[in-house]
């Protein structure tokens, strides 16, 4: 992959140790997928997010892929036809009978182009996929880095699909050559009845987690997966970065709200979205959290960041709604944005903490809303549990999902308006 002249520098709101190197490889592979992968909707954006280079230097586990043995027999297939895939480390000890799976993020593709060019790119084929992931963060073995979960069995479950594991065949394209597959749906079936048959199956605890389209994945499949396993188990959900708001853009036009109408028309999403939601408003709405997540029952933690730069570079301020440039410097980092722009940038924080408002007065629901200007938290040690972590109330995203998964208490966590939080990473390229 070519970098771009743009890419040559990355900044951080604090100055470096030498054991934060290693979050520049998050910062990075969220940066080259937000940048490479490329969609054809109206803003020109593209609509990679999530996925790529873990940190390396805290400890690591070097996980080799496997790919799914009935995928043949079941229809499921990545977006160029080839098998899917994922990375299983077994637990040991006490966490030998629990489970936690972690779905990959990457975005989506939206046209016959831009899936056309993702089924070039790991992110629609097996083919480039690499052969070894490295497990940390929330798939860390290490106690130090995660302390309630680094006995469990883990699994990396690769992204292939383009569509957050939700498409359907009835929608695919052929034409002049080009075959596309749509089998999000199917993967999800396959995956969990492989996972099923090597152990998942008498699971006593269990978490569903996944970044950025992975995160949104976790929730629209959150209560199938509660439902295979006993009534008796703990089975509860981890969206981290997932929740994407439909929002006007800064020149007014709901150009993601366009975006993912694209996506789940040409991938035949709506039969995976919930039923309730599809009947009482337009079925593209129904892929945003903030429509369906009342109607899931299974525990749910929300991790995002008020200022997710994701979503402030291709939902608020997609370079088609900045034509003049004035917010080019501030949507590539916070620290560059005026007075005027930091309040359009609190008016989007406004924005979620209202969809969340209603529902965070639910018991089960646990939440860790910080104010860094970063995208997906829960796969690299540095953000996940570290001593330089991001906190809240001196509370790592792994201590406060911890708690909440064990029930040890209830965790509403929601920090305080940028820049008050001396603790964040803050990505700028």
């Amino acid at each position: 992959m070519v970098m771009n002249q743009r890419f040559r520098r990355i900044i951080w709101c604090r100055k470096w140790a030498k054991t934060e190197w290693a979050i520049v490889a998050v910062g990075f592979a969220l940066i080259i997928f937000t940048f490479s992968l490329t969609s054809d909707s109206p803003s020109r954006d593209p609509a990679g997010s999530g996925g790529g280079p873990l940190d390396s230097s805290a400890t690591t586990d070097l996980v080799p892929l496997t790919l799914l043995r009935n995928a043949i027999e079941r229809g499921a297939f990545c977006l160029d036809g080839s098998v899917p895939g994922y990375h299983f480390q077994k637990g040991f000890g006490s966490g030998s009978s629990n489970w936690v799976l972690h779905l990959e993020g990457g975005g989506w593709c939206n046209s016959v182009a831009s899936c056309s060019y993702r089924k070039t790119t790991a992110l629609g084929s097996s083919n480039y996929m690499d052969r070894q992931a490295q497990f940390s963060g929330i798939l860390s073995r290490t106690p130090s880095e995660n302390p309630d979960f680094f006995n469990w069995n883990k699994v990396k479950i690769r992204y292939c699909d383009g569509g957050s594991f939700a498409g359907n065949p009835e929608s695919e394209f052929k034409q002049n050559g080009t075959k596309l597959y749509f089998r999000g749906q199917l993967i999800w079936g396959a995956l969990m009845d492989e996972l099923l048959s090597i152990g998942m199956s008498n699971s006593s605890q269990a978490l569903l987690s996944g970044c950025s389209a992975g995160g949104l994945a976790t929730l629209i499949h959150c209560d199938a997966f509660r439902e295979l396993f006993p009534k008796d188990a703990n089975v509860k959900c981890l969206s981290d970065a997932g929740f994407f708001l439909n929002e006007k853009n800064i020149a007014g036009n709901h150009s993601f709200e366009s975006f993912y109408h694209e996506v789940v028309s040409l991938q035949g999403i709506a039969k995976s979205l919930d039923k309730d939601c599809v009947g009482r408003m337009k079925t593209s709405k129904c892929f945003f959290p903030q429509e369906f997540i009342r109607s899931i029952k299974t525990p749910v933690f929300l991790v995002n960041s008020a200022y997710d730069f994701w979503q402030i570079r291709n939902v608020l301020v997609p370079t088609s709604s900045d034509p003049h440039g004035t917010w080019s410097k501030c949507r590539l980092y916070i620290r560059f944005c005026n007075p005027s722009q930091i309040e359009v940038l609190q008016g989007f924080r406004d924005s979620l903490l209202n969809e969340l408002s209603e529902i965070q007065k639910t018991k089960e629901l646990g939440i860790f809303i910080n104010s860094c200007f970063i995208h997906c938290q829960t796969w690299a040690t540095e953000t996940w549990h570290s001593s330089n972590s991001p906190r809240i109330n001196n509370k790592t995203i792994a201590e406060s999902v911890g708690d909440w998964y064990f029930n040890r208490k209830v965790v509403k966590l929601i920090d305080c308006p940028y820049p008050c939080n001396p603790t964040c990473y803050d990505i700028s390229i």
